[in-house]
């Protein structure tokens, strides 16, 4: 009897430090919370300014074989690595993926909180600022390539480091929430800015947010992008927009048709209680599962319709 209770005690014992154990062999990680809210990464930005969120920029993560490539996210204008990114990083990390974030384009010389403003430089320093993060990313993952999500003008900076910085080869595939290929009308800027340049002045001359200039589609930043055409054959192209969008307008200037490379998204097709917006995209349970999808298209899931808030994309 007693050594029937030392094997029983023992078994347990395997049981337990086997269920403690992952698919590969090491200690189980707990999954990170995760809110569907885009302003759910504030209060990291709070506490710690300037660092990365828990389950991003962890630059020994070795990528698995189900997710070979590394995701980098790339925030918008105004954004950085934690406000941007809240929903995200977490929501890859416990799918398995090694989660990357930077912020680019932040004013030098200035103090928190101005240190997590970030897209303010022109968009070609930032495309710049970015291919030397994903080299960073390949160096010490040893991948090939990485994923790209981009939100807002994080959509553009991508696809001008891969067409004129040297980056095709280094994108596998290209998410892009609230794109604006075609740039923006927001608050008449395809009327203002044209005549701007005519009297002279330069494109990049909005004070502060240098990028913001760009955005007109007449701009030299944009046309030079569309040069050729906005797609690359060997990238994957999703492109996810919102019809509330109230920056990119209007919003089909993310849907531009493409080849077979290229998958367009409106999250209120079929879901027409999805209310959010710009910001909110990058917060909705909908458009993130449409990016899980968009990343592992050999393991499509259901995606939810949720009655969604603007501005944070929550389930209200």
């Amino acid at each position: 009897m007693r050594s029937r209770g030392i094997v029983v005690a023992v078994s347990v014992i395997v049981a337990a430090v086997v269920c403690a154990l992952g698919p590969g062999g090491g200690i189980a990680r707990a999954a990170l919370p995760v809110s569907y809210n885009f302003l759910g990464g504030i209060p990291s930005e709070l506490a710690h300014p300037g660092g990365s969120l828990p389950g991003s920029n962890d630059f020994t993560c070795t990528p698995s074989a189900q997710h070979p490539n590394p995701v980098v996210l790339v925030h918008g204008t105004g954004g950085a690595q934690q406000t941007n990114w809240g929903t995200y990083v977490p929501l890859l990390k416990n799918e398995g993926y090694c989660v990357f974030a930077l912020t680019y384009g932040t004013i030098d010389g200035l103090p928190f909180p101005f240190t997590a403003i970030g897209g303010m430089a022109p968009m070609q320093d930032g495309a710049a600022e970015l291919g030397r993060f994903i080299s960073r990313v390949l160096d010490a993952t040893g991948a090939q390539k990485v994923d790209i999500v981009g939100h807002s003008q994080g959509t553009l900076i991508p696809d001008y480091y891969a067409k004129y910085l040297g980056g095709q080869d280094e994108i596998d595939k290209y998410v892009s929430l609230a794109p604006l290929w075609n740039g923006t009308t927001l608050a008449g800027t395809d009327l203002i800015l044209p005549v701007a340049r005519q009297l002279g002045v330069p494109a990049d001359g909005f004070p502060i947010c240098n990028a913001c200039g760009q955005f007109d589609a007449a701009s030299p930043f944009m046309t030079k992008l569309r040069e050729g055409g906005i797609y690359l054959p060997n990238i994957a192209y999703t492109n996810i927009s919102t019809r509330y969008d109230e920056l990119v307008v209007p919003y089909t200037s993310g849907q531009l048709p493409g080849g077979a490379n290229v998958h367009n998204i409106v999250v209120q097709d079929g879901c027409p209680v999805d209310y959010t917006e710009h910001a909110g995209l990058a917060g909705s349970r909908r458009g993130a599962y449409f990016v899980l999808n968009a990343l592992d298209p050999a393991h499509p899931r259901p995606v939810p319709c949720d009655r969604a808030a603007p501005i944070t994309g929550s389930a209200f």
